[in-house]
């Protein structure tokens, strides 16, 4: 079967959709309302066999699968849905809790995995964090190939290595440019210091971690010019490039 590549409905408006396939007619309703409350386009099957067929018919954004379910279990479906689409993320709900359990469900291809019986409310964070996650790496890979950015009234030229500001120009390294351009794609957003590392270096060794530090600090001082733009530690996690709107800097807000 030919794999295919999907993407996460990321428009304005649109709801996300989730496939849920579980075999407990009850416990499919309970979840099933409970996830349109909170604004997700749900659509339920109750055996693994339907499920597979539901999930070839369109494009969902997640699918949560139980595992012991009558025709297909759910260790199938996700070893199924994994051979054609190797991208949409896959959440197991089971009375299964063994580690064994645990290590197959990761093998079959699934993202997260949760035992019954579970609060709504952590099933809901589960997904909610799951699809933040896929649509940061969607924008991120996106973003790769763009040549061009703006940082606030600055012009970064990524393939010439110049930082540009009302005729004045920065030549950056190679290591400058790319933590730049690593910044600028998760620009408002976390940029982690294992991300920037391995992507940067290859490596998240401490002593390169420390080599990485000196960079962000030449970063900071090539963009002081504009007091818009700043390069923050976020609990000693990783980096945020923020970047305020013009009318804050005029009053002041954060």
């Amino acid at each position: 079967m030919k794999l295919k590549v999907k993407t996460l409905n990321a428009k304005k408006n649109q709801r996300p959709k989730i496939l849920l396939v579980e075999d407990d007619l009850n416990l499919s309703v309970v979840i099933q309302d409970y996830l349109e409350l909170l604004d997700y386009d749900t659509t339920v099957c109750n055996d693994g066999e339907e499920g597979m067929t539901e999930f070839t018919k369109k494009k969902y954004d997640l699918v949560i699968l139980d595992v012991m379910m009558p025709k297909k279990d759910g260790f199938s479906v996700a070893e199924d849905i994994r051979k054609y689409d190797d991208v949409t993320p896959i959440i197991f709900v089971t009375a299964k809790s063994l580690k064994e359990d645990r290590i197959k469900g990761f093998q079959a291809g699934c993202d997260d995995y949760i035992t019954k019986p579970f609060n709504t409310e952590e099933l809901s964070m589960r997904i909610k964090a799951i699809l933040k996650r896929c649509l940061i790496a969607q924008n991120g890979k996106a973003e790769s190939n763009q040549k061009m950015f703006e940082i606030g009234r600055f012009v970064f030229d990524f393939e010439n290595m110049l930082l540009k500001l009302d005729g004045t120009e920065y030549t950056l390294t190679r290591k400058e440019g790319a933590l730049l351009k690593l910044l600028c794609i998760y620009k408002n957003k976390l940029l982690t210091r294992e991300q920037a590392l391995k992507s940067v270096w290859g490596d998240d060794d401490y002593f390169i971690g420390r080599s990485m530090d000196v960079f962000i600090t030449k970063l900071r001082k090539y963009l002081k010019d504009d007091p818009g733009i700043s390069i923050t530690n976020v609990h000693g996690t990783g980096f945020k490039l923020e970047i305020r709107e013009v009318m804050d800097q005029i009053t002041g807000n954060a």
